[in-house]
């Protein structure tokens, strides 16, 4: 069983000034990880300290298209059967064309493909090339507009990868009070 965390575009300190001391408390209350996804846009060395002092076993933090940072561009972590990757989502055009990150996870040779850049939450599985691959986007963990606008509502997600079973809570800070979506996903994982 691996504890994760999926969170990414802060955009701080020009769009956001902290994350949401609520989001904060969860963050902490489900700490260790075994794998922490950050998508990129943290913009500030404070951020990526910040998200690199969070206990995890592996921190998979890539580069944005508003990041100066050393970061990579993808990142692939192998948890069990599956191979999940994170990229920041400026890599593919229209921004967060969902075909098009589909492809590119399948370039990746990866089961689960995380990526950013909207500022919007999204959970999809999609089939590419006859193999099954699921997208997953947790937001703007700060709630920031975005270059193609985004939900302006703070979001992440928290899950539970258990063989092939991927249980995905959804954190949304929407007018002060945190809402919880729950999600139970089969993963197709053929590592």
């Amino acid at each position: 069983m691996y504890a994760l965390l999926f969170m990414g575009d802060t955009h701080i300190p020009t769009r956001a000034r902290r994350v949401p001391p609520q989001f904060l408390k969860v963050i902490e209350e489900n700490e260790p990880y075994d794998a922490i996804f950050f998508t990129g846009d943290l913009e500030s060395g404070e951020v990526l300290e910040w998200v690199n002092s969070i206990k995890a076993r592996k921190h998979c933090i890539v580069e944005g298209n508003m990041d100066y940072l050393p970061l990579p561009q993808f990142c692939i972590v192998e948890l069990g059967d599956c191979k999940i990757g994170v990229i920041h989502g400026h890599q593919v055009y229209p921004r967060g064309d969902k075909k098009r990150l589909g492809v590119l996870a399948s370039r990746l040779d990866v089961d689960v493909l995380v990526n950013g850049h909207t500022h919007s939450p999204f959970v999809e599985a999609r089939v590419i090339n006859g193999k099954s691959i699921l997208l997953l986007n947790p937001g703007s963990l700060t709630g920031v507009w975005g270059g193609g606008g985004g939900s302006l509502i703070p979001s992440m997600m928290i899950g539970v990868l258990e063989a092939r079973s991927l249980k995905l809570d959804h954190f949304e800070l929407y007018k002060g009070s945190l809402r919880r979506r729950i999600f139970n996903i089969e993963l197709p994982c053929t590592s």
